[in-house]
């Protein structure tokens, strides 16, 4: 999915997998039919106990599915065993996936060259084990060309993908602290020039989509900073298209960011087509 606006075409990232709101995080029908329509989608990685990566945003179970406890507790065949929550908290009758699985249906499906799998890593360099590197090298190599590993440790994100050199990379440089002095007016060059050194692999940066249109407000682009050192830029996250949400979307097309992370890329498609 993707929207064109003044000859610049912004993609539309799936956001956990979903394309819309109350769609259960990282369903395997639904990035199924990503990989097979072409789309952009979000996967979070969290590591497992048998050393290697489930597919979830969370440290704890209780949230998005039926189980309870930590991920990093929980061995792979247990977490196997649970169903996914939908956006309103119900059971769903599909299961936890893990980075194993998700290489198979990759694998196994006709995927469209177009076709993008962001695995966001949310373990950091002091937490990845030498087990889970070697998990994730065995998995992700086979079906690299369709997948691209990001995260806001560059330390990690090297080690997982030193072995894999096909492997795309992107940096997230908004953290909390950096963010906060951004937004009440901080160095928007050092910024970005810290960004490109802390990953210079890097073709993809994920940046809030507040932090983008703040520095508009004070006349700086950084999607064309960005842009201009070769990088593209992902604005995340548009939860749901409203009232509220429209004229930050019309924002964001206008400053001609390459991709916009979205849990409601159905009606975000609809509502800007033509």
């Amino acid at each position: 999915m993707a929207l064109e606006r003044n000859g610049h075409r912004t993609w539309l990232k799936w956001h956990r997998g979903r394309i819309q709101p109350l769609d259960a995080e990282f369903g395997p029908a639904r990035i199924s039919l990503g990989m097979r329509l072409g789309a952009s989608v979000e996967i979070d990685l969290t590591a497992h106990a048998g050393g290697g990566f489930a597919v979830l945003h969370d440290e704890t179970l209780e949230r998005s599915t039926t189980g309870t406890g930590r991920v990093r507790a929980t061995q792979p065949d247990a977490l196997r065993q649970l169903f996914l929550r939908d956006g309103t908290g119900a059971a769903t009758d599909q299961h936890v996936i893990l980075l194993s699985d998700l290489a198979a249906l990759v694998a196994g499906e006709t995927a469209h060259p177009d076709a993008v799998l962001q695995l966001d890593m949310k373990d950091t360099s002091a937490t990845i084990t030498p087990a889970d590197i070697d998990a994730f090298v065995r998995d992700v190599a086979p079906v690299a060309r369709h997948m691209l590993l990001s995260g806001g440790d560059p330390v990690a994100i090297a080690a997982l993908s030193e072995a894999i050199p096909e492997l795309g990379i992107g940096h997230d440089p908004c953290h909390d602290a950096v963010m906060l002095d951004l937004l009440r007016g901080g160095d928007y060059r050092r910024f970005v020039a810290d960004a490109l050194a802390a990953s210079p692999r890097s073709t993809m940066i994920y940046l809030d989509h507040r932090l983008v249109l703040g520095a508009a407000d004070r006349g700086e682009n950084l999607a064309a900073r960005f842009q201009d050192a070769g990088r593209k830029v992902d604005a995340y996250t548009i939860r749901e298209i409203g009232p509220d949400t429209r004229p930050l979307v019309e924002r964001l097309l206008a400053l001609k960011v390459d991709q916009i992370t979205t849990d409601d890329a159905l009606a975000l498609s609809a509502a800007f087509a033509g």
